[in-house]
C-alpha cells in the first residue's frame, strides 16, 4: 500500500461520497441540463447544479450575499484564468476583415491591449495565456517576489503608482513552495487603485477562508480536484458582477436557455456556460463541498498544519543528521507559518552536484512513496527560488494523510539519498 504525499497536484483519496455522487448521477441521473421535459431527472439535474453554485458562492464569499448567478463552472482553473484573461483583455472577437477595422490581426486573432501585472512565483495556467496574449499585443510586466516566493503588497502598490494597468493577477499560493500571498492586503492596494484582481486560487480554495466580495476580488478562478476535494474535470469563476459585465464570452453555443436569440445570452450565469458542463463532475464536487461543511475548513486546515509542521520537524532533523547529503528546502520557510504543507527539495550528490529529483522520486515510489520531481509547472517559480532547472522533489501530506506517514517517508528519505 503506497503512501500518497501529491495533493497539490490533486487531493487524494476523496471522501468517500464524492465517487458515490458520481456514480449516482451517471447511474440513476444523467439529465441534460436544461435540454429535457422538467420530468423529475431533468428537476434533479437542476437541483444538483444550483445547490453546488449556491455552496460555492457562500464558501468563497460571493457578491450579492453569495449570489449563485455569479459563479461560472469550467474544466478547472485553467479554463478559468483563459475565460477570465482572454475574455477581458482581447479588443473583440476573431472575425474577417482588416486591422484597422477589427481590432484583429492578420492571422485572424483577435487583439489584446492594456498593461498587465502578475508575479514572478505563478504557475504556468497564469503566464502562458498572459504570454500568448503578450504576442497580441498585451503589456506584461512580472513583479519579483521575496526568495521565499513572498509578493510584499507595496511592490504591487509601487509598480501601480509608476504607470497605471488595467489588471493584476495572482496566485494565492505557490504550488511550488507553498507561501501564501498575503491577499487581502494585496487587493485592498489594488482596489484603492481601481485596478481589477483577479486569482487562481487553485491551490487555497478549501484549505483557506476566502471572501471575494469582502475583499474586492474581481474574479476567483479556483479547480475542483485540489482542496475542494471533488473529482478531475470540474471548477470555476466566482465573479464581481461589473466585472462580468466587461468580459466577452471566449466559447458560444447552445445553453439550454434563450433558444430564440442567435447570439450569446448576456444573462449570467449563461453567458460563461456555453455547451454541456460536466454534470457527473458537479455532483461529485456538491457532494464534496457538503463533506467539506461537515468536517469544517478550519479542521482541514489546522489537520494540515500539523502534517507539514510534523515534516518541517522532520527535514531539521535530517539536516542535523549524520546523513551524507545535504538538502535544501526550496523557499526556506521553516515553519508553518504563512505557508501551506507544500514542500520542495534538493540534495547533494556524490560529486556536490544536484541529486536528480527524478531518480530520487522513483527510488522513493519503489519504497510506497508518491511524491512529484521536476519543475511543477512553474518554472518562473523555480527560477526565483533557485531550482531552475533541475526543479524539485515535492512532497505535499494533504487531509487523510497520518503522522505515521510522515515519519516512515522521512526514514524512506534518508535511506534512499543514502544510496546515491
Amino acid at each position: 500500500m503506497s503512501v500518497y504525499l501529491n495533493n497539490a497536484a490533486t487531493t487524494w483519496p476523496k471522501p468517500p461520497c464524492v465517487a458515490g455522487a458520481v456514480a449516482d448521477f451517471i447511474t440513476r441521473g444523467g439529465a441534460n441540463l436544461a435540454r429535457g421535459t422538467a420530468s423529475e431527472r431533468d428537476l434533479t439535474t437542476l437541483s444538483v447544479v444550483m445547490d453546488c453554485r449556491v455552496f460555492l458562492a457562500g464558501l468563497l464569499g460571493g457578491f450579492e450575499n453569495g449570489n449563485p448567478r455569479y459563479v461560472t463552472f469550467c474544466s478547472g482553473v485553467t479554463e478559468a484564468l483563459n475565460v477570465v484573461l482572454k475574455g477581458f483583455l482581447c479588443s473583440g472577437p476573431p472575425s474577417d476583415g482588416a486591422l484597422a477595422s477589427g481590432g484583429v490581426s492578420t492571422s485572424g486573432r483577435a487583439l489584446a491591449s492594456g498593461r498587465v501585472l502578475t508575479s514572478n512565483m505563478e504557475h504556468n495556467a497564469v503566464v502562458r495565456p498572459l504570454r500568448g496574449l503578450e504576442r497580441r499585443g498585451l503589456r506584461l510586466e512580472f513583479l519579483d517576489c521575496d526568495p521565499d516566493g513572498l509578493l510584499r503588497p507595496e511592490t504591487v502598490a509601487g509598480a501601480l503608482d509608476d504607470e497605471k494597468a488595467d489588471l493584476v493577477v495572482l496566485g494565492h499560493a505557490s504550488n511550488v513552495c507553498g507561501t501564501i500571498q498575503p491577499l487581502e492586503e494585496i487587493a485592498a492596494v489594488c482596489r484603492k487603485r481601481g485596478v481589477p484582481l483577479v486569482v487562481d486560487a487553485a491551490q487555497t480554495a478549501g484549505i483557506l477562508p476566502i471572501r471575494v466580495a469582502e475583499w474586492g476580488l474581481s474574479a476567483l478562478c479556483f479547480t475542483g480536484h485540489k482542496g475542494l476535494m471533488g473529482p478531475q474535470g470540474v471548477g470555476g469563476i466566482v465573479w464581481n458582477p461589473d466585472f462580468a459585465g466587461r468580459v466577452e464570452p471566449l466559447v458560444e453555443g447552445g445553453t439550454g436557455s434563450f433558444s430564440h436569440v442567435e447570439v450569446q445570452p448576456s444573462d449570467m450565469p449563461d453567458k460563461f456556460e456555453a455547451g454541456t458542463p460536466n454534470l457527473p463532475g458537479i455532483a461529485g464536487l456538491y457532494a464534496a463541498l457538503s463533506w467539506l461543511a461537515e468536517t469544517g475548513i478550519e479542521n482541514i486546515e489546522r489537520r494540515e498544519r500539523e502534517l507539514g509542521q510534523r515534516l518541517l520537524d522532520g527535514l531539521e532533523r535530517f539536516g542535523a543528521s549524520s546523513a551524507p547529503r545535504g538538502s535544501t528546502l526550496q523557499g526556506g520557510r521553516t515553519t508553518m507559518e504563512g505557508r501551506l504543507p507544500v514542500f520542495s527539495l534538493n540534495f547533494r550528490s556524490s560529486n556536490d552536484g544536484i541529486l536528480d529529483n527524478g531518480l530520487l522520486a522513483d527510488r522513493l515510489s519503489r519504497e510506497g512513496f508518491e511524491t512529484r520531481p521536476g519543475l511543477h509547472c512553474a518554472p518562473l517559480a523555480h527560477r526565483r527560488l533557485g531550482s531552475f532547472p533541475q526543479g524539485s522533489l515535492r512532497v505535499s501530506p494533504g487531509y487523510f494523510n497520518t503522522f505515521e506517514d510522515v515519519d516512515s517517508f522521512m526514514e524512506a528519505l534518508e535511506k534512499c539519498t543514502r544510496e546515491n
